[in-house]
């Protein structure tokens, strides 16, 4: 394909409308998303229905046909000549903030190149991308082959109920890519598998244990509160140790955050404080198991310690991280997410659970969802890949990663940038610069627009294919 004639004009569009995708990124992102309470007409809360009409705002603003599927997901559109699609999807919901910010996480600010806010680039940046796809081809007055849409979800972080209701009403696209991920394409995703381990109920030494805000994020801070004297505990890198009334201590932990599926180089608060209670013996008999059970599963992120370690040759190794605890009538109950190859399933782990947990706790899976994988010799994902190498200089070629995106619940799709490599930030950015599902999220601009630039061409150039 020659997009060559292209060229000249994405350009010019993407220099007039950087400060234009600044400023409308600021606009989501200062607008809270995180699931909440569902109501009426918000089945996620009142914050993803804001951001999600905010959204459709925007595009109408542009030009673009709008549709709000009863709050659960939206989108805008640019006709096409056939009934095909191509789409897009995005999210506007976004994690708990957690802790460890700089500054207001939900008031987007610019630091240089940097925009730093929670959302910016999981996923509200890329959201803002997409729309300016589609407000391309109107302004060009370019009548595509295939109707290109725009789906802007709402639950993507907590269920992907959002695009379970799109299944359900709505056709699914022909084709459609996720910028959810890194470049250059991501053709395959492990299996996404959540569970609680419950204790027993304990009445002992723990008197409070919490920490986290989310499944899929390993904790950078967490606290316990037990029966002892604080001035008789040893002191411990990283942990805070204080009174917390007459015989009762406070034992505070700072980690390190990082998505679950990108947990190297992460330190999880949870264990730092089970490690320091096994160590000094702060637990009654009827705590230890559970607690040494905890401290299994968080002893390493590739399940090696609990006994659910998988590899299949063709994913990574599977992953798991512990990403929230807390006491709960009287019991503890320690949560973990695993993303997993197709050497093993969802059923498996939770029987591996069980048989290391044994008494100690029981296992209760909440979220199973299977590996999928899409050949790289598509003509659809070769597109992609042909404009990507084209744009860059480089002979990338497709991978697959431990991320869960939307593009597992389509019949045909995949994730597509712009993420940072297996969720690290480079070596080279700024310290005040945070990573996906971190403090201080942040995302170059001019990385974004660059990225604007693929995916103009790329949607141009899946015109000239058959779906």
């Amino acid at each position: 394909m020659d997009l060559s004639k292209w060229n000249d004009r994405v350009e010019r569009f993407v220099q007039e409308n950087t400060e234009n995708i600044a400023r409308d990124i600021k606009r989501l992102v200062d607008i809270p998303s995180v699931e909440d309470t569902a109501q009426p007409d918000a089945p996620f809360g009142a914050g993803a229905k804001a951001v999600l009409e905010e959204a459709l705002k925007m595009a109408a603003e542009m030009g673009l046909e709008t549709y709000n599927a009863e709050n659960y997901i939206g989108w805008a559109q640019v006709k096409g000549a056939t009934d095909k699609t191509v789409a897009t999807i995005t999210h506007l919901d976004v994690v708990p903030a957690g802790n460890g910010w700089d500054a207001d996480p939900f008031k987007m600010r610019r630091e240089g190149d940097w925009l730093i806010g929670r959302g910016v680039l999981d996923d509200k940046g890329p959201s803002v991308l997409c729309l300016y796809i589609a407000k391309f081809l109107k302004e060009q007055g370019i009548a595509p082959k295939y109707n290109f849409r725009v789906l802007l979800g709402c639950n993507e972080e907590t269920g992907m109920e959002d695009v379970e209701y799109y299944l359900k009403n709505y056709s699914a696209p022909d084709f459609c890519f996720s910028p959810d991920a890194e470049f250059p394409v991501c053709n395959g995703e492990k299996g996404v598998y959540s569970a609680d381990l419950i204790s027993n109920v304990l009445n002992g030494n723990i008197v409070d244990f919490s920490g986290g805000v989310a499944s899929n994020a390993v904790p950078d801070l967490a606290y316990c509160i037990i029966k002892a004297n604080a001035n008789e505990l040893p002191a411990k890198e990283r942990l805070i140790i204080t009174e917390a009334g007459e015989g009762l201590t406070r034992i505070e932990a700072k980690g390190k955050a990082g998505h679950a599926a990108f947990p190297a180089g992460t330190i999880n608060a949870i264990g730092l404080i089970v490690d320091y209670l096994l160590e000094n013996k702060l637990y009654a008999e009827s705590e230890k198991a559970y607690l040494e059970l905890v401290q299994k599963l968080l002893a390493s992120t590739d399940g090696s310690t609990i006994g659910i370690a998988s590899d299949d040759g063709l994913f990574d190794p599977l992953t798991v991280i512990g990403g929230m605890i807390r006491m709960e009538d009287g019991r503890l109950v320690q949560n973990l997410n695993s993303r997993y190859p197709t050497s093993t399933s969802a059923k498996t782990i939770t029987e591996q659970l069980q048989a290391a947990a044994g008494d100690a706790a029981q296992v209760k899976a909440d979220r199973e969802s299977a590996p999928f994988y899409i050949s790289a010799e598509h003509p659809a994902i070769q597109t992609l890949l042909g404009v990507y190498n084209s744009v860059t200089g480089q002979q990338a070629k497709p991978f697959t990663m431990g991320g869960g995106t939307y593009a597992r619940h389509f019949p045909l799709a995949v994730s597509f940038g712009p993420e940072p490599t297996m969720g690290q930030m480079p070596a080279d950015v700024p310290a005040f610069v945070g990573s996906v599902h971190g403090p201080n999220e942040g995302a170059s601009l001019t990385q974004l627009v660059e990225a604007l630039k693929i995916y103009l061409l790329s949607v141009l150039a899946l015109q000239e294919i058959e779906l």
